[in-house]
């Protein structure tokens, strides 16, 4: 990329500059190096002018960009640092750098390839994400530290992060670094150690835990002595180690409040206050139908029109800008945090793929799955 300052004495316009620039460079290095045929050929971009006038002088910059190897672009640049002349005006030109954006763009490059690097292992399926772990485990486990004064094992940016992970041990810690995670830290036993009690007074904090009596203990323990935000929990009977990037990423997605948190093993009930039902229109079940696999959701309003169609990540953040929301249809997990947003917002019927473990159910709010609402899966 050529960049070059001009000061003229007088005013003139663009295309005054371009045409100087044209002119007065034509014919001095033969056909090789003409701006105009290498316009043609793309080798120069397009020529871009901006300027300013101001008390009868008119200053401005010029750039140039260049897919010609060095050489060419150095002569190039000189050529155009030789303009003289802008309109009926005297000129001058001044070379402010040369440089080479290749280097950004291929930053730019490699780190839209490790994003999407990311996002291919956390979604492929189960039997490739099984293949990425054994392979990619000998990589991911160095990239495992050791944090405070007891050297619990770590992610790299569990100093840095603003907000972090607390995870059972070690092996939780490795399966996490496969999905990209890499600001958790493990707390080795059910007795807390002091380090994680200081982090989680200075950051936002998530405990994510065995879905079995194992968690439950911990759980208890932390609610006693450390100030966590939200918990997170394996499915009933599984552990953080063995999930795939899949589940690991819906469970951190479907996170509740720690207040809401409680063991898993043992439940209570739950004391269930149904709305009346309610019949389902055809237009509503052909909507459940077609989102079926797409991890997608709509917001309908009470004429069932669609108002939105959102990723379910995106869903309940989401939510509030949306005016008149009478339905919820989507591909995701009914949690708690989206009840309770449906009920703030309105919302008379929230429909999907199946629920999580809820602590109340909104009186408001008529819940159904999509099997419910569109049969079983076609096979």
């Amino acid at each position: 990329m050529i960049v070059a300052r001009f000061d003229v004495e007088g005013v003139v316009e663009k295309p005054d500059v371009i045409g100087a620039i044209f002119g007065q460079t034509e014919g001095l290095f033969g056909p090789d190096l003409d701006l105009r045929e290498l316009q043609k050929s793309g080798r120069i971009g397009r020529i871009e002018i901006q300027l300013e006038s101001k008390q009868d002088k008119t200053t401005g910059v010029i750039t140039i960009p260049s897919s010609l190897d060095k050489t060419s672009t150095a002569i190039i640049a000189a050529a155009v640092q030789s303009v003289d002349r802008i309109g009926p005006c005297l000129a001058k030109v001044t070379l402010e750098k040369v440089a080479d954006i290749r280097e950004d763009k291929r930053k730019q490059i490699l780190d839209k390839a490790k994003d999407i690097l990311r996002t291919w292992v956390v979604e492929e399926s189960p039997s490739t994400d099984e293949m990425v772990k054994d392979v990619s485990g000998v990589i991911r486990s160095s990239d495992v530290v050791e944090y405070g004064p007891e050297r619990l094992p770590a992610g790299p940016d569990v100093a840095t992060s603003a907000s972090i992970i607390f995870v059972e041990g070690r092996a939780d810690i490795v399966n996490l670094l496969r999905c990209g995670i890499r600001n958790m830290i493990a707390i080795e036993g059910t007795k807390i150690p002091k380090t994680i009690i200081e982090l989680s007074k200075t950051k936002e904090t998530t405990a994510f835990l065995d879905g079995d009596r194992g968690g439950d203990l911990i759980l208890k323990e932390l609610m006693q002595v450390a100030p966590v935000d939200y918990v997170a929990r394996a499915p009933l009977g599984k552990e953080v180690e063995d999930l795939v990037p899949k589940e690991i990423m819906r469970c951190l997605r479907e996170k509740v409040p720690i207040e809401a948190g409680r063991p898993m093993a043992r439940p209570e009930p739950v004391q269930v206050v149904r709305p009346p039902p309610v019949q389902l229109p055809p237009e509503l079940i052909t909507k459940a139908r077609e989102l079926r696999g797409t991890l997608e959701g709509v917001l309908l309003g009470a004429d069932k029109n669609e108002i939105a169609r959102l990723p379910v990540s995106e869903l309940a953040g989401k939510l509030a800008e949306y005016q008149g929301v009478d339905t919820i249809v989507f591909d995701g997990v009914v949690t708690q945090r989206l009840l309770d947003l449906g009920e703030e917002r309105g919302v008379k019927l929230i429909v999907g793929d199946r629920l999580a473990e809820l602590t109340r159910r909104p009186p408001t709010i008529k819940i159904m799955t999509l099997p419910e609402v569109a049969g079983p899966p076609t096979v």
